[in-house]
């Protein structure tokens, strides 16, 4: 009773200080010029608590892959998932920058628009982290955009080995979780084509697998992957299949061999879609512009694909807005395509980059976004890329909250699942590496088979 009295006493003292601290304050003119937040101002928004030795990130790479340990197949976080202090995250301004007005889509000269009450916008998430601290971090920041609803989340399969890409159930069920607790959430899920997906794997190498693939060598992998994930009750999750395919950076990319890797996508679809209970979406997503060949060089069909997404971060440096969307294979190229094969579009990565803390191009993008009401987009958000998790930013985080605040993002109609193909005769089966005197003695190469299916030579 004495120790509760005494915590009473100090209280009150407290508040006395306090109003006498803000009437000083007040006198002299001290407001949030002097580092104090006006009333009205967002919240702050609430940290992941941070890792014990978060790897540096390097502003080179446009988005790492998770990569699992060899000794389980649970993914460890990827080296751009670092976590800051609350101390460290941007705190936005309600009034925003005064935006450009210079080219389309203009927004207002008074700032981006505050949706009117009801007014819904284009299904957005944000990507934070490939496993369960992604999704965690999801609430924290829709609490940060004022009860914004994130309808979308999405996650990156590792790309190191086989049993990753089919899917390991650590990794996959807390995504199941939170797409399956409402009806109108989506999730979007990026699988690799093919394993040592970023290990710098030579062309010449690239080829031959792309045609291995092709020619149904990997078919038990993406079974095994649609199974997993119908097993879960995903069976309509959104598949950004070999996305970034025309760069250079993945062991998947469509250089090298793009009729093969054309066939070896088609080959991919058509097995998961054999399998029963799925509802799969595929999107064919490439990078921005031409990059190492143009991408409508790899698009496979209008039969396997579902959504043409782009992935469209603020690069090359000193390229402005309007660059990026006249460029051959830039940003209208991208809806002009996707128009003239009758497909939705979406934005699976986009963010800040090689121009920095640049609230242009984010007021831009997200008119752009609102103007052209992709399927779904997903913003890339940690550094340099992102707002909330990025506080060399603030920018740019402010333009990102004043437009989304207190949003809810429509539920997205998906379209219709493309039909499945004609039935493959498979090859599937694995190579076995056997000493040249023995594949000699057979006279060809021998390989273990991994299904019923009859094999053809």
């Amino acid at each position: 009773m004495v120790l509760k009295n005494c915590r009473a006493r100090t209280g009150r003292l407290a508040v006395v200080a306090a109003a006498v601290a803000l009437s000083a304050a007040l006198a002299s003119g001290a407001g949030s010029a002097a580092g104090t937040p006006l009333v009205g101002d967002p919240p702050a928004p609430t940290p992941i608590v941070p890792e014990p030795a978060a790897p540096a990130v390097t502003a080179s790479a446009a988005r790492p892959t998770p990569q699992a340990p060899a000794a389980t197949l649970v993914p460890t976080p990827p080296p751009h998932s670092f976590q800051l202090p609350q101390s460290a995250l941007p705190t936005p301004s309600v009034t925003p920058p005064t935006p450009s007005v210079t080219g389309p889509p203009t927004p207002s000269v008074t700032g981006p628009p505050t949706p009117a009450p009801g007014k819904e916008s284009p299904a957005f998430g944000v990507f934070l982290d490939s496993g369960a601290p992604g999704v965690t971090a999801m609430t924290r920041l829709s609490s940060w955009l004022g009860g914004a609803e994130l309808r979308v989340g999405h996650s990156y399969l590792p790309g190191d080995r086989w049993s990753n890409i089919e899917g390991a159930p650590e990794f996959l069920d807390t995504w199941a979780r939170w797409r399956t607790a409402k009806d109108d959430r989506m999730f979007v899920l990026n699988v690799p084509m093919l394993e040592r997906n970023e290990e710098g794997v030579p062309d010449a190498e690239v080829r031959k697998l792309l045609r291995q693939g092709a020619a149904g060598q990997f078919d038990h992998h993406f079974r095994a992957l649609a199974e997993r994930l119908v097993a879960l009750k995903v069976p309509d999750t959104i598949l950004v299949l070999g996305w970034e395919m025309n760069g250079t950076t993945y062991t998947h990319r469509c250089g090298p061999d793009p009729e093969a890797w054309k066939k070896y996508w088609n080959r991919i679809v058509t097995v998961m879609r054999s399998v029963p209970g799925q509802r799969f979406r595929f999107d064919f997503t490439p990078s921005r512009g031409r990059d190492a060949i143009p991408w409508t060089q790899c698009f496979p069909g209008d039969d396997t694909v579902d959504i043409i997404g782009m992935d469209a971060y603020d690069q090359p440096r000193g390229l402005s807005f309007d660059e990026q969307v006249n460029e051959p294979y830039g940003l209208q190229a991208h809806v002009d395509f996707a128009k003239s094969h009758n497909k939705p579009i979406s934005y699976p990565e986009w963010g800040l980059f090689r121009n920095g803390d640049n609230d242009t191009y984010m007021r831009r993008m997200l008119a752009w976004i609102d103007a052209h009401k992709p399927l779904y987009n997903t913003l890339t958000d940690y550094c340099p890329h992102g707002v909330w998790q990025c506080p060399a930013n603030p920018g740019s985080s402010r333009v990102y909250w004043s437009v989304l605040s207190g949003r809810t993002g429509w539920p997205a109609t998906l379209p219709a699942p493309t039909t499945l193909p004609v039935p493959l005769s498979s090859t599937a089966c694995s190579p076995l590496r056997l000493a040249h005197w023995i594949e000699s003695w057979f006279g060809r190469k021998v390989c273990r088979r991994f299904d019923g299916w009859s094999r053809t030579r």
